[in-house]
């Protein structure tokens, strides 16, 4: 059984479907991406599995469990765990009180804490920062949080929008090594990303999203060397 399967899932916006009947799969430990244009309906796939907006129709299994109707603080609690495009850090909370906010479901303190000695070794910045409001943090910085926060929820599958949005080459270099890292602890993600090339050389498979339809599917290497995704997302012929 797959960890997340969705079948044939709609969104509207008022009269406007966004999600057009959908349908795909991500196994346990795998990194998957889905990729395609802005307004293809990327973004709204991903609050729709996190209970963040209603499917219209269609179903959506995680771990065994139908989310269907289920409030997205129960989905958390499953262990399904996003980072929104932008962040959505507590801005006006200190770095360590937001790490904390991220296993808000967890009881063992003894563990969490020293998961966050352990953030503290791998990303010293936040460290550096621990009592530092997290809104005057730099974006790179912001994200490193929010990557953490999620950790700290201990996610079976992490769902990733958009990390490297509005970051320097440098930074997004760091922030996927950061993403690398969860994975090859064997955390399976979700990944929607504009910087194609970026997300097909971390992920195994892929799905590619057109206004609201999946177009395209297949194995992370083969849609990188497809004639379509290369014209339209590669910048190459």
């Amino acid at each position: 059984m797959s960890l997340l399967s969705v079948q044939n899932l709609c969104v509207n916006y008022d009269s406007i479907r966004a999600v057009k009947g959908i349908s795909f799969t991500v196994e346990a430990g795998e990194t998957v991406c889905l990729i395609g244009a802005n307004g293809a309906g990327k973004t709204t796939t991903l609050k729709t599995l996190s209970g963040l907006l209603p499917a219209t129709s269609g179903e959506i299994v995680f771990d065994g469990r139908k989310l269907h109707g289920m409030p997205a603080y129960q989905i958390a609690a499953l262990k399904l765990a996003l980072v929104p495009e932008g962040r959505g850090i507590f801005t006006r909370m200190s770095v360590l009180e937001n790490l904390m906010m991220g296993a808000y479901n967890r009881s063992d303190r003894a563990a969490v804490q020293r998961e966050i000695d352990d953030i503290y070794t791998l990303l010293p910045r936040l460290a550096e920062r621990r009592q530092q409001q997290a809104g005057l943090l730099s974006g790179g910085e912001q994200q490193m949080l929010a990557l953490a926060r999620a950790m700290l929820s201990k996610p079976k599958l992490l769902m990733l929008d958009e990390p490297s949005m509005g970051l320097a080459p440098i930074m997004v270099q760091t922030i996927y090594r950061i993403i690398q890292t969860i994975a090859q602890q064997g955390i399976t993600i979700l990944l929607i990303e504009q910087n194609v090339r970026l997300a097909l050389s971390i992920s195994q498979r892929g799905y590619v999203m057109e206004h609201g339809d999946i177009t395209l599917s297949g194995a992370a290497q083969t849609l990188a060397n497809d004639p379509a995704v290369q014209a339209a997302y590669l910048g190459e012929l």
